[in-house]
């Protein structure tokens, strides 16, 4: 397809959310109301994300597939001269499939959304959050200059906040305001590490950072910009030990919050570290991996024994806020395959990007689907007697969550195998200059990390959809899996068994562009 066709494709895909986001706090017109004007405003949103997912696919089917590490659908239009900021968007193999993950995430919620609206205030001001939210996303992975993207970044937080804060669950304001601030901090310091590698390098365009590939910084600089824009971008991932806004954020979030913050807005911190700093600052990259990559395996082992603990039988653990803790761990292994500076690695940690925003978002909308059920997420209500015992009362339900539990673990032929799988392979053998015996040890306590995720989700699947064996009892049927819900539900399914067993169609994008990010190696 013409550039010049998919330059327009993707900036009609980055505006057209916001412009519904404002239509949605308009009057709807007198022959769109129907009987319901709560329903109008909600068939708004579920068209207008459905809009932008049709342009994410036009752009995914019109992308020049042969040569992926070239910026494509290219705009580049002077903002403030005087600063030499530009309005410069572009996709690539990189951020592509993050670009069309966030446009499938955002319109399933929306879709999940008309038919099952969260409790709160009026369903115009959800809407226009949820469409402010998928602007924000989508410009942060579609920008390609650091202070546009640091905008992007920070347009997220808002809607985000007050999704959490006025339709979310118990808590749900303090666990709101400590997400804000926790990410806010991360910002500021990251903005400061930004405008000091803009500053010195006499430019703030990504394209020609990663083209120069840091010759401009000098070696300090480089290390003050990796430390400063480096702990912004953690706390979003979230790294261990800047993590503990995570499980409460997740646990008070409405369904829909808690699945595009899982699968969208955590991957906008790990985009971050391969889109700016491998290119940007490889110097500061080389000293500081083997510091991010301690903390990652860390992440992976903590988030993997809180998990245990949740799910032990009378620790009266939140199946919900098990999910979130285990994002952490899961995440442990995409900062774990960017630290070791490889393109296999840092193949595997987009690679997990992808597939833990497929299963993490399945997940949470499963947990909501039993939320609604059950009015309850804590475990051991749910495999009591009065709990779920899924199999027996809604197998299709249990079945889904068996299966999205499979895949979380990284069962092999399903989506989440590869990438942690390539972290590793990564990790097992480093960049040049790195301690391979320190990383052999990363590695190692990665893996011991796989089988304790194993542990923690039998254990889940085994309680949930058993039930607890000692106090199951006859119990009446459970609505099972609902129109709505197979609607939403199944796209995720499908890729993620498409992308384990298919991983070449994700790696082949993503690989070049890798690649030449990291200097042609």
């Amino acid at each position: 397809m013409n550039d010049t066709v998919l330059q327009y494709v993707l900036a009609a895909a980055v505006v057209l959310p916001l412009l519904g986001a404002a239509a949605a706090l308009l009057p709807p017109p007198p022959g769109l109301k129907g009987k319901n004007p709560d329903q109008a405003v909600l068939r708004h949103g579920v068209t207008v994300t459905g809009l932008v997912l049709v342009l994410s696919i036009v752009l995914a089917a019109g992308f020049d597939h042969d040569h992926p590490a070239t910026m494509q659908a290219s705009t580049d239009i002077s903002w403030i001269p005087a600063l030499g900021i530009r309005i410069h968007l572009g996709i690539d193999g990189i951020s592509l499939p993050l670009l069309v993950l966030t446009a499938l995430l955002t319109f399933l919620c929306a879709l999940y959304s008309y038919f099952k609206m969260p409790a709160g205030p009026s369903p115009k001001a959800f809407v226009a959050l949820l469409l402010l939210l998928e602007t924000g996303t989508l410009a942060t992975f579609a920008v390609l200059d650091l202070v546009l993207f640091f905008l992007a970044f920070e347009t997220v937080l808002i809607p985000m906040y007050f999704l959490i804060a006025r339709w979310g669950g118990e808590n749900r304001e303090k666990s709101a305001l400590r997400f804000i601030l926790y990410t806010l901090l991360g910002s500021v310091i990251m903005l400061l590490g930004l405008l000091l590698i803009g500053l010195k390098a006499g430019t703030f365009d990504m394209v020609a950072l990663a083209t120069d590939n840091g010759s401009p910084l000098s070696h300090s600089t480089q290390l003050i910009a990796v430390l400063a824009i480096g702990l912004g971008l953690a706390v979003k991932a979230p790294m261990w030990p800047l993590h503990s806004w995570l499980p409460d954020a997740h646990t008070a979030a409405p369904t829909v919050g808690s699945v595009l913050l899982a699968g969208v807005l955590l991957k906008m911190g790990t985009y971050g570290f391969v889109r700016i700093l491998l290119p940007a600052a490889p110097e500061g990259m080389q000293t500081f991996a083997p510091y991010l990559a301690a903390l990652a395996v860390v992440g992976i082992v903590y988030g993997s024994l809180a998990c245990l603990a949740l799910a032990r039988r009378g620790a009266g653990g939140d199946l919900k806020r098990l999910i979130a803790y285990s994002s952490v761990g899961h995440m442990g292994f995409v900062l774990l395959g960017i630290a070791t500076l490889t393109p296999t690695g840092v193949n595997g940690a987009l690679f997990a990007n992808i597939a833990h925003g497929l299963i993490t978002g399945l997940l949470f909308f499963l947990v909501g689907a039993l939320k609604d059920r059950y009015g309850s997420t804590d475990l051991d209500s749910l495999a009591g007697q009065t709990g779920a015992a899924l199999y027996g009362k809604a197998p299709r339900m249990g079945g889904l969550l068996a299966f999205a539990a499979v895949a979380s673990l990284g069962l092999p032929g399903l989506a989440g195998f590869w990438g942690e799988m390539l972290a590793m392979f990564g990790s097992f053998k480093p960049a040049p200059g790195l301690d391979r015996g320190a990383y052999l040890v990363f590695t190692a306590v990665a893996a011991f990390g796989t089988l304790l995720t194993a542990a923690y989700l039998l254990v889940v699947v085994r309680r949930v959809c058993m039930g607890e064996r000692d106090t199951v009892q006859a119990a009446p049927a459970l609505a099972d899996v609902r129109g709505y819900e197979f609607a939403a539900w199944t796209p995720l399914v499908v890729l993620t068994v498409l992308a384990g067993l298919w991983p070449a169609a994700l790696l082949g994008l993503t690989d070049p562009a890798v690649r030449t990010l990291l200097g042609g190696s």
